[in-house]
């Protein structure tokens, strides 16, 4: 899953980057209002975690640009500022969910994930097509009822997929969500980790679509 981190403390954004990729998500990182308003234009995320008190052009600005513009990436406030009015600003400004600081992490990722999961249509952490099971809080991957080892590369790719379940996803779109917009990467590459998944979890898992890119259907 991508993200994009709007958050203008170094510590804090080190501190949360860090946790992110270590729970599988890939990260991308805006310093300042406009940067996050320009990324979030332009490029797709899976969902934003958006600080409110940013330099250039404050959260709020930035949240209702987005949503004016037809955004509908989910979105988490991550916010000092926390009076019940402003919260409630945030969330008819189009918010998803609020989280003021300080804050756990784990709750950080928890959340996360739930609001990836509910704009997919999927309530429930353990996502099933088929024979597959995708646990996005352990990282893990099964097949028949048998735990399948994968590389980190290998379990986003097809976490992607099942978040994106009946739905032909381009090389170049999973590249993007993989390795992000500063190292977007060959799409060959995407090509190769696919061919090892098939490899183990067999030739019917992730179909190609030739010219169109690659779908796990739910009957998978």
């Amino acid at each position: 899953m991508r993200v994009l981190l709007v958050e203008d403390e170094p510590l804090i954004s080190e501190d949360i980057s860090t946790a992110l990729t270590d729970s599988g998500f890939m990260v991308d990182l805006a310093r300042d209002g406009e940067d996050a308003w320009f990324k979030g234009d332009t490029e797709s995320y899976d969902a934003v975690i958006l600080d409110l008190g940013l330099p250039r052009m404050d959260g709020l600005s930035v949240l209702k640009r987005w949503r004016a513009a037809g955004m509908i990436t989910p979105i988490l406030i991550l916010s000092a500022r926390g009076s019940w009015m402003e919260r409630v600003d945030g969330i008819e400004a189009g918010a998803d969910d609020y989280l003021p600081k300080p804050f756990e992490m784990a709750e950080l990722i928890v959340r996360l994930r739930a609001l990836i999961r509910r704009s997919a249509g999927m309530a429930q952490p353990i996502l099933q097509a088929g024979d597959l099971l995708v646990d996005t809080r352990r990282m893990t991957i099964a097949y028949a009822g048998q735990p399948v080892r994968v590389t980190p590369l290998e379990f986003r790719l097809v976490d992607y997929l099942v978040h994106n379940m009946n739905r032909t996803v381009s090389a170049g779109e999973l590249s993007e969500h993989l390795h992000g917009v500063e190292d977007t990467g060959d799409t060959n590459a995407i090509e190769a980790i696919v061919s090892r998944l098939r490899r183990k979890l067999g030739p019917g898992v992730i179909n190609t679509r030739r010219g169109f890119g690659y779908i796990i259907e739910a009957g998978a």
